[in-house]
């Protein structure tokens, strides 16, 4: 059973937009301007129609402002992200984790000591492969997953790509609106089926290669008694 939400107060809710407009400022040298246009702008627009027509116009213009003030801190705080974002370890996987919708992923489902790594993402597309670090050594994690992905995906479409800025290489930060539009193949409930079998795959055993450890070797005899009985 999911856990429900935790409820954020209103002064938490304003906390989060205070980090979030001193991170955007920080980013964004445009940002600034741009905040002080959306809020001058508005108002001055309100004050004449105030002037006018009356004081009716005096909260439709506060409202006015705030949604483009809003606006404004919306996209410029998602540019400053995926600024941020690029060439970071694991951000591909961060910006899978935040966005709306049913999206199961696991990061770093392979990986090496170089820091390259694969993330696993679930959703209404199908299976979705993230690759991240040198392209040569993840498009071999990549060849490694596919292959073991095979044999339980079915018919569930696969997707892979590499996230980077050479030809052929998805930037990140057209890595939201890429998954965005990818067609709708599987229903809620075979995301749900298909979670289920990858997360049993993952958690199956694997036996080590090689010879068995001497202190890990039955007792001499035990086949002889166990075929003898």
């Amino acid at each position: 059973m999911a856990n429900p939400q935790e409820k954020v107060s209103f002064g938490q809710r304003l906390k989060q937009i205070g980090m979030v407009f001193r991170f955007t400022a920080k980013q964004d040298r445009w940002f600034a301007p741009l905040a002080f246009a959306a809020v001058v702008i508005p108002l001055a627009l309100t004050v004449v129609a105030f002037l006018a027509w009356g004081w009716l116009w005096i909260p439709l213009g506060i409202l006015i402002t705030l949604l483009c003030l809003l606006i404004v801190l919306n996209l410029r705080s998602n540019r400053a992200m995926m600024n941020a974002a690029e060439g970071q370890p694991g951000a591909a996987a961060q910006i899978m984790e935040s966005m709306r919708g049913d999206w199961r992923v696991t990061p770093a489902v392979s990986s090496t000591t170089q820091m390259d790594m694969v993330h696993l993402v679930i959703g209404r597309p199908g299976v979705i492969l993230l690759a991240e670090g040198n392209p040569q050594r993840v498009r071999g994690l990549l060849g490694q997953e596919k292959r073991r992905l095979a044999k339980v995906i079915g018919s569930a479409p696969l997707y892979d790509y590499v996230i980077g800025q050479e030809e052929g290489e998805l930037p990140i930060r057209k890595l939201r609106m890429t998954l965005m539009k990818l067609p709708r193949n599987l229903t809620g409930k075979d995301v749900n089926a298909l979670d289920k079998r990858l997360k049993a795959l993952s958690a199956r055993p694997q036996l080590p290669k090689g010879a068995i450890p001497k202190n890990m070797r039955p007792p001499r005899g035990a086949f002889r008694q166990s075929r003898g009985r």
